[in-house]
């Protein structure tokens, strides 16, 4: 890559980490607002060090590792600041294995949100397919079943690594879902400041796992992801502790995100069957879809401030 390459790369990576972490960010504010100020202090600076160099700078790690698991975690550490061409042809031949996983996992969280999850609509259709979400389970089996078939007519083991990716959506989906019944006990319950913190740290991990998977859809360089992602996670410490109300104003980001999410994981898994893409088009995939949804957000936002007159 040259430096033009990367500053794009890096760019898209940023946004991308952004704009999936906007839910956490005002999960984040909401709860830190009911804790006293020197509790707040430690989780915006000691908090932000586990989320940025510890949940984001070790999951890429993880899973590569995870891809690669006849390399031990410290061959892999070793391989992405040093790579060794045997290293890299083995890490190489995983690499569909990992886009699978991966991309299977992305589309599933899009599905989830589009058919399961209360939202402000930002389209007719999303209202509709809303209604409609019995059909999310009967959708989503028909498509790693898809997978499956086409995987394993080139290797078994990229369709195990599809069946990974779905297990691991119902999994963290399962966290998610018990996070936004937690959330009412933060913010209403008689929880401690210590216990409150430490669930906020869980929740976040819990949330990295969306932006840290769609960065392989950008890269598979780790070097990138981490400041990529690290970026965007200082990005959003920074709303959350100034801008989190003006942010909350913008009632489709969420939207844009999840329809960036849903477009990676096709990506991926178009990738992981040998379709190659330029390495722009996950960095302008994310930039249109922000500047779409946060026009519409600020279209409603001027309508919601006409009305009110």
């Amino acid at each position: 890559m040259d430096i033009i390459q990367i500053i794009i790369v890096v760019f898209g990576l940023c946004l991308f980490e952004i704009i999936s972490s906007v839910d956490n960010a005002i999960i984040n504010a909401s709860v830190l607002k009911t804790l006293p100020e020197k509790f707040r202090k430690w989780f915006l600076i000691w908090g932000l060090l586990i989320a940025v160099f510890v949940v984001r700078g070790v999951l890429p790690f993880i899973i590569v590792w995870l891809a690669n698991p006849a390399l031990s975690i410290f061959e892999v550490v070793a391989f992405v600041f040093n790579p060794t061409p045997e290293i890299n042809a083995y890490v190489e031949k995983s690499q569909a294995l990992l886009l699978l996983a991966g991309g299977v996992y992305l589309f599933f969280v899009f599905l989830g949100w589009l058919f399961l999850e209360e939202k402000k609509y930002a389209f007719l259709a999303e209202k509709f397919i809303h209604k409609q979400s019995v059909w999310f389970y009967a959708i989503a089996s028909l498509f790693i079943c898809a997978v499956v078939y086409f995987s394993i007519k080139i290797n078994p083991i990229l369709a195990l690594s599809a069946v990974i990716g779905s297990t691991a959506f119902f999994i963290t989906d399962g966290f998610k879902k018990n996070a936004e019944e937690k959330e009412k006990q933060l913010l209403t319950g008689n929880m401690s400041a210590v216990s409150k913190l430490l669930y906020l740290e869980v929740l976040d991990a819990t949330f990295s796992i969306d932006g840290v998977v769609g960065a392989f859809a950008f890269t598979m360089s780790i070097p990138l992801i981490l400041l990529g992602n690290g970026l965007g996670a200082l990005v959003v410490r920074e709303v959350t502790i100034r801008g989190i109300d003006l942010i909350a104003k913008f009632a489709y980001l969420k939207n844009g995100a999840m329809y960036s999410i849903g477009f990676l994981g096709i990506i991926m898994v178009s990738e992981s069957f040998g379709r190659d893409f330029p390495f722009w088009l996950a960095p302008l995939n994310t930039t249109l879809l922000l500047a779409i949804f946060l026009g519409l957000s600020v279209r409603e936002a001027r309508l919601a401030k006409n009305k009110n007159k």
